[in-house]
């Protein structure tokens, strides 16, 4: 026989404290009909048919719900096997001691139905009504051996027929109503769970949101802070809470904001060695027994102000470039044409020189500004990087001639594969050889500048290095190369490095100035892999593409 027992909660520990209490109960019956069999109590209303019978079923009522008692609270005892067996001892016993002591009848018959309200409770539906059904038929049942054998009849069959329809009644709202605690209780575990979410994550984001946060009593005790806020304060010690003690300065401001409910915006520096501070006050509850303090970190704002304002002007800067580029256009037109007439003098044919060449400097800015604004989104390829760097030096030499400089390439034998959008991988490593041939030379030398191909270790990052034999870059000027609008030459604007470093970020690629000992400037590139290359070192091959004069 298997009981079909509701489904109970994780590790089955509801159902075993039912199963607890109910033997408990049981243990408690047994007493009872062990005094009522035992006990001058036997010869009351009606006397006993059999208390031999009647004592021996409250002995067992008594031990082996004891029994029951114990093992419910035992992991090892599956709860369908002990709450069958206590089924079957209580419905035994209540037939027993229906027949064995008839003055009792309507006594058993109430303790049965608390019984039958736990099996409801505990059980299915339809097991739980089957089970009042049985309980039922004990009663009729009782009634009619009375009658067979000839026993006297205390009770008429009415009664008996009305205590069954109290078992089946009770069944069923016991079930209902244990169902919909049920519901309650999960729907409850389920709110608890989820409240304990929310929880942690209002925890994990107060604890890692960047602006400082502060709970004071009004002892002003710090209750609770966030490591922002720790930071902010000068990382004081735990066990020190009072505000007085740890910011004196911020317990002024709170109680100026108390008074007034007006803050003081003015930057505060709570720590020597900290950013100042804009703190914000706010009140929890209407009896403003906890402050909520909100540090703003200045160098935090400032940044963001720093940020929007370059957005802001980018965006003007696009807009005026772009309405430049019309009357430039024009302007080097005519240029053009003054060149091509009979002009005499060759001052006029100077000025016609001046005038090209500073609009074609021109043009470049506008066009750098229109990149920058403008700039496409990135289309990562796979790159065999030796052979890209051969062809982009083969047409370097093509496009922008000249013999006095020297363009190489120093690359390893095999193939080293990259992840980068070709065109703007070209973009990049252009504004970096135009910078080392411009800016790399010893004056009165020519330029020597070396793309270097490479990994850090043989399973490492592919790395492309421009890489020039120059007076170097000092370390002041090197701390802000990569800022925008920054530049050491009259006639640069300051935005080639940037929009590389913008357009190698778009590509999951990092830019960096590399310092190199023995002289020179290093800028490296490098990119994404694409696959694990062999563990073995490879030799490297120097081939230099010189042009024809």
């Amino acid at each position: 026989m298997s009981w079909k027992l509701r489904a109970a909660p994780p590790g089955e520990t509801g159902l075993r404290r039912e199963l607890y209490f109910l033997s408990a109960f049981r243990v408690l019956e047994g007493g009872l009909f062990a005094t009522a069999a035992f006990s001058p109590l036997a010869m009351g209303t009606a006397p006993p048919r059999s208390l031999a019978w009647a004592g021996a079923a409250a002995i067992a009522q008594l031990t082996l719900g004891g029994v029951l008692f114990v093992l419910s609270r035992r992991s090892r005892w599956r709860p369908r096997d002990l709450f069958a067996t206590g089924v079957v001892l209580d419905m035994a016993v209540f037939a027993v001691l229906l027949l064995a002591l008839p003055g009792f009848g309507n006594g058993v018959s109430l303790l049965m139905l608390f019984n039958v309200a736990a099996y409801a409770l505990l059980t299915r539906l339809g097991w739980g009504l089957g089970l009042a059904a049985t309980a039922t038929l004990i009663q009729i049942g009782t009634f009619i051996a009375a009658q067979v054998f000839a026993l006297t009849i205390e009770r008429p069959l009415a009664e008996a027929v009305m205590f069954g329809a109290s078992y089946m009644l009770t069944a069923m709202l016991t079930h209902l109503l244990g169902r919909q605690l049920r519901e309650t209780q999960s729907l409850a575990r389920q709110r608890e769970v989820e409240v304990g979410n929310l929880e942690r994550v209002n925890e994990l984001i107060i604890r890692r949101m960047r602006t400082g946060l502060l709970a004071v009593d009004s002892g002003n005790t710090i209750r609770i802070f966030n490591e922002s806020a720790w930071y902010l304060l000068g990382n004081p010690a735990p066990d020190r809470k009072a505000l007085g003690e740890v910011a004196p300065d911020l317990l002024r401001r709170l109680w100026q904001w108390r008074q007034s409910q007006k803050a003081d915006t003015t930057p505060l520096a709570l720590s020597p060695d900290t950013p100042a501070v804009i703190p914000r006050f706010t009140a929890m509850g209407r009896s403003h027994d906890l402050t909520l303090i909100f540090l703003d970190d200045t160098s935090l704002l400032s940044r963001r102000a720093e940020e929007l304002t370059l957005t802001t002007l980018g965006r003007l800067a696009a807009s005026v470039a772009h309405e430049i580029r019309n009357p430039l256009a024009a302007i080097s037109h005519a240029g053009q044409l003054l060149r091509e007439s009979s002009i005499e003098p060759e001052t006029d044919h100077r000025l016609v020189e001046i005038i090209n060449t500073q609009c074609q400097r021109m043009d470049g800015i506008v066009q750098n500004v229109l990149g920058l604004a403008r700039r496409e989104r990135s289309r990562p390829e796979t790159l065999e990087l030796v052979a890209w760097s051969h062809h982009f030096v083969a047409d370097f030499h093509r496009i922008q001639p000249d013999e006095r400089d020297e363009l190489k390439v120093s690359a390893p034998q095999g193939a080293v594969r990259a992840t980068m959008d070709p065109q703007q991988l070209q973009q990049v490593a252009t504004v970096l050889v135009q910078n080392a041939l411009t800016y790399g030379r010893i004056p009165g030398e020519a330029a020597r500048v070396t793309l270097f191909v490479h990994r850090d270790s043989p399973e490492g990052e592919p790395m492309l290095d421009v890489v020039d034999r120059g007076p170097g870059i000092p370390a002041g000027v090197a701390a802000q190369l990569f800022e925008p609008f920054f530049t050491t030459s009259e006639h640069g604007t300051g935005l080639g490095l940037y929009i590389a470093r913008q357009l190698c970020e778009a590509n999951q690629a990092t830019l960096n100035h590399v310092p190199l000992p023995g002289g020179g400037s290093c800028f490296r590139i490098t990119l994404a892999r694409t696959e694990p290359v062999a563990s073995a070192v490879l030799p490297e091959r120097t081939s230099m593409l010189a042009r024809k004069p």
